[in-house]
Order: C-alpha cells, then structure tokens, then sequence
C-alpha cells in the first residue's frame, strides 16, 4: 500500500464513519415502535412509514446489529434496548407454535400473522439475533433459542426434516428438484457467527461450514460458465435450457465471497481463499454495468434475457457486499486489483446511494442510477442490516490497513 492509497484509505473510513452514524440514527429514529416494540422498516425517504406491516426477517436482523455495533464498539443502551425490542418481538409474536416453532415471514404492527414461506430464512435470522445478543448478554436463554434455530435449519435443509408447515418444494419434486446457492451460504455466515459466540461446540460448527463450502464449490461453482449458480441439480449439473438455470445474482456470489473468505482465513486454507477471490473476479467482471456503473441486480449465465422485470435494476445491498468483499480480499492479498474496486463501488455509493439530507441509503435505483420515484430507504427487505453491516466491518478491515 502507497502513500497515496493509505490516504484514500483515511478518507474513505472518515466518511464510512459518517454514514454509519447516520444510518444508525436514521432508523432509531424513525423505525423503532415504541408501542408494540420490533422495528419498523418500510420507510420513504424522510423516514416516514408507509406500510405499517412488519418484516420478520428485519426483526431478526434488527436485532442482529444492534448487537453486533455492541460488540465491535462497546455496549450503547439505545442500541441494547433496539436490539433486544426487536428479539422480544420476534419471541412474542413471529413464532408459528403450530407448525413446529417455524417463523413467519410478515406479521402486522401488532404481530398477527400475515405470511408464512417456505424458506428457512426468517429462522435463520432470529438465530444470529439471539446468537449476537447472547454474545452480548451472556444470558444462556438466546443462546438455547440460537441453538435450536440452527439444528432446525439444518434438519429442513439438509437433514431430511420434514416441514411443519407442509408448504412443500417449490416445484413439484417428481419434475424438477435441486440445490440452491443461498441456502448454503446465508448457513456458513450462520455458523460464522454461531463459533464466534459459542466456542463450546465449535467441533461442530467445523463440521457444517466445511459442508456448506463443499456444497458451494462443488456444485455451484462453475468456472467454465464463468459464473457461480443460483440454482443447480442435486448433483451440481447446470440446468441452462431454462431461465431460473441460469440465473446469476452476482450481489450474492460477491456476498457469498466473502464469507468464504471469512472461512478460508479461519481455517488457513489459501486454496479456499482464492477460490472466494475467483468467485468475487468472476460475478464482477460480469455484473458491472459498464454504461451506466454500478452492479446489475440480475444476469444469465449465457447472456440471454433474464426472466426477473428488476434485473437492470441496483440496489444497495449488492455495493454493501462489494465493500466488505473488496476491502477484505485487499486486505488479505495487497492486490490492487480489489483496492480499485472499493474505491469504484464507494465512488458509486456516494454518489447515488447516499443521501446526505435525511441520512440512510436509497434502497432501489433504476439502471441510469437515479432513485425508483418515489424513492424509498426501507422495505420488507431493507432495514438496519445491510448499510450498517458495511459500514462498519469495511470501516473495521480499514482501520486494519491504515494501522491506527
């Protein structure tokens, strides 16, 4: 790293700071309901609310980071009380006792059922929750919650349990059945974060994220195609005659990048890692609008017409992944390649994503890279995760760097 780096470096973190200040204030002051408790998060741009139905994969997440700016920058009692808000909320209300303790997917402001779907992801978000709160509290109660959350992810997943809520597959099996990416990859960030706060049975969590890192290079991973899959058969084949074959989410890939990352230095595998560094090369130099800037939401493996109507579209949450994948590969290789990178995606940011008036991100921006009308900071998918997570651990791998 040059002196001139080290000083782009100094200015980026000055401004990650801010912003994660004002992310964070953002949504305690509008988001958090003081009434019911839980979070709010759809949001317009000045931080009113707009649908008063509540996100149980928010709750989960709300509750998450809270905990998490806790642990990287000690104990804040509005960021203690926002955490364990929204967790109580999830306990109280977003829990379907009647299908085997399964999550809801959205409840209303009170916490009346809405919806419920298949995947496992609300769990799996009330798991690192109670996970990053018990790593807070130290109370045993999170922890136990946690724990019986993971096994039952696993179980769903991969360890042939049959679902409570008897929704079933999402094809009729008999025609068409296989794996998906995010399954394996949002359970590797789970373990991640499950090992750093339960040591106790890190055997354990070894296990699985070999499993979920096997899962990912093994199937989904295919450099041939130049790309890394959404979906492929239960043996790893490509299915490329139909569009949902070849999706390819490159937010998801470069997400799913640095988690192996995370692996890859926690074990000291250096074949791992550069295979996440692969992963990362390959879903950027093919997501990256080169008209207008920015990553594409959605591409095809083979270039021809994707099937989702948002696929030109740039969300905030693909750039947060940038950020902390570029950041730590930077880190990890000192290859200039992935600074140039952070330096373009935070350029991009700062330009269309941020919004200096009312603080917060804008959510949705149309591919010329002006904000979808009217714009939005907050939806059923985005509250105080995705910015404030990248905010704060690039703003943590660069202080890394620039060594004070």
């Amino acid at each position: 790293m040059n002196d001139e780096q080290r000083a782009k470096l100094i200015e980026m973190r000055n401004w990650m700071r801010s912003e994660l200040s004002n992310s964070i204030n953002f949504w305690l002051m509008n988001g958090m309901d003081k009434k019911h408790g839980g979070v709010y998060t759809c949001l317009d741009r000045t931080g009113k609310i707009y649908s008063t139905d509540k996100s149980v994969w928010m709750q989960g997440r709300c509750g998450w980071t809270f905990s998490y700016l806790c642990h990287l920058y000690g104990k804040n009692l509005e960021w203690v009380s926002a955490a364990q808000s929204a967790i109580d909320f999830l306990e109280d209300h977003c829990i379907n006792h009647e299908a085997g303790d399964r999550l809801y997917f959205t409840v209303t402001e009170d916490g009346k059922p809405l919806r419920q779907r298949r995947y496992c992801f609300s769990e799996g978000f009330y798991c690192i929750a109670n996970a990053e709160y018990y790593g807070l509290t130290h109370d045993p109660i999170y922890l136990e919650r946690a724990r019986k959350a993971y096994h039952m992810i696993y179980g769903l997943n991969w360890g042939g349990m049959e679902d409570p809520t008897g929704l079933g597959p999402k094809t009729i099996a008999e025609t068409r059945t296989g794996r998906a990416l995010g399954d394996s990859m949002i359970f590797l960030n789970i373990i991640g974060i499950m090992r750093r706060v339960d040591p106790e049975n890190v055997e354990e969590y070894d296990k699985h994220s070999k499993e979920m890192c096997d899962n990912i290079v093994n199937y989904h991973y295919h450099p041939e195609l130049g790309c890394t899959l959404e979906s492929v058969d239960m043996d790893g084949n490509p299915e490329l005659w139909y569009t949902a074959g070849r999706v390819v989410n490159p937010g998801h890939d470069i997400e799913c990048s640095w988690f192996m990352m995370d692996e890859a230095n926690y074990r000291g595998d250096a074949e791992l890692h550069k295979t996440a560094e692969h992963i990362f090369r390959q879903a950027i130099e093919a997501g990256w609008d080169k008209e207008y800037g920015g990553l594409l939401y959605f591409i095809d493996a083979q270039g021809l017409p994707p099937e989702a109507y948002e696929h030109d579209m740039k969300l905030w949450w693909p750039h947060n992944e940038i950020m902390i994948a570029a950041s730590k590969a930077f880190r990890d290789t000192g290859d200039d390649y992935y600074y140039d990178w952070l330096v373009k995606t935070v350029d991009y940011c700062k330009e269309h994503f941020a919004d200096p008036r009312y603080g917060e991100w804008y959510g949705y921006l149309r591919r010329d890279g002006q904000p979808t009308m009217p714009s939005t900071k907050g939806s059923t998918f985005k509250g105080p995760f995705h910015v404030p997570r990248a905010l704060c651990m690039t703003e943590q791998v660069l202080t890394e760097l620039i060594g004070d």
